[in-house]
């Protein structure tokens, strides 16, 4: 009788073990690029933070740049928002770490979040750099299963990066300095929502700065490829 019990919980276990695997190799949905009026938009007019939101003491704009920088420690990362919210979209922006080791990022398909702890924090998806390449899924998933690799062979640590969004559907695509090194769709696309583009400075507790300019994003992007690959 413990024999065959012993056999029967085998069989359960494999059966189960199997039916996880089966789920994990399943395919993402393909969520067609949504329709809407295609425009071109500057983000940054290099003069102020018109259009934006966030922690004044943190941000501000020198020189045409848009400085992120922290003296005190940050307990949650803290975002610039968009006032604008978007759902499809191409995002090109020219993106630097100028102290710490501490990645930033560029969030989208998400929201505002204030209840975990900072007015201006972002729950959703956010494409990393130039520490830990690659993607999380702030407030949820966390990490996301998207390989760093490609982009550090050709991102720059403490220098200027050129950084390619293309958002379509459930679709993300990142070009890193006119190199392609992300190609992947959620397979959850009830989590993307239209939203705010976030700037990241990362909750850490020593010093950091980071630098965004050239911030130009496309609406509904007429073509769907990666426009800055070489």
């Amino acid at each position: 009788m413990k024999s065959r019990l012993i056999s029967v919980a085998i069989t359960i276990f494999l059966f189960t073990a199997t039916f996880i695997l089966a789920e994990d190799k399943k395919e993402p949905p393909v969520v067609p690029p949504r329709q809407g009026k295609s425009e071109t938009i500057q983000l940054f007019n290099g003069k102020d933070l018109e259009g934006w939101m966030g922690n004044e003491n943190l941000w501000s704009v020198q020189d045409g740049v848009i400085v992120a920088k922290n003296t005190e420690p940050i307990k949650v990362s803290t975002y610039l928002l968009t006032k604008r919210k978007f759902s499809d979209f191409r995002l090109t922006c020219t993106v630097k770490l100028v102290q710490s080791e501490m990645h930033s990022g560029v969030a989208f398909w998400g929201r505002n979040a204030p209840e975990h702890g900072d007015k201006y924090t972002y729950a959703g998806h956010l494409v990393m750099f130039p520490s830990g390449w690659g993607m999380y899924d702030l407030f949820g998933r966390n990490g996301l299963p998207v390989n760093g690799e490609p982009a550090k062979k050709v991102g720059k640590q403490h220098d200027w990066n050129d950084l390619e969004i293309l958002a379509q559907g459930n679709r993300v695509r990142v070009a890193v300095n006119g190199t392609p090194v992300v190609d992947w769709r959620d397979p959850e696309p009830d989590r993307i929502k239209e939203a705010p583009i976030g700037l990241q400075l990362h909750s850490n507790t020593v010093p950091q700065e980071v630098h965004f300019k050239n911030l130009t994003l496309e609406t509904f992007p007429k073509e769907e490829k990666l426009t800055t690959v070489k």
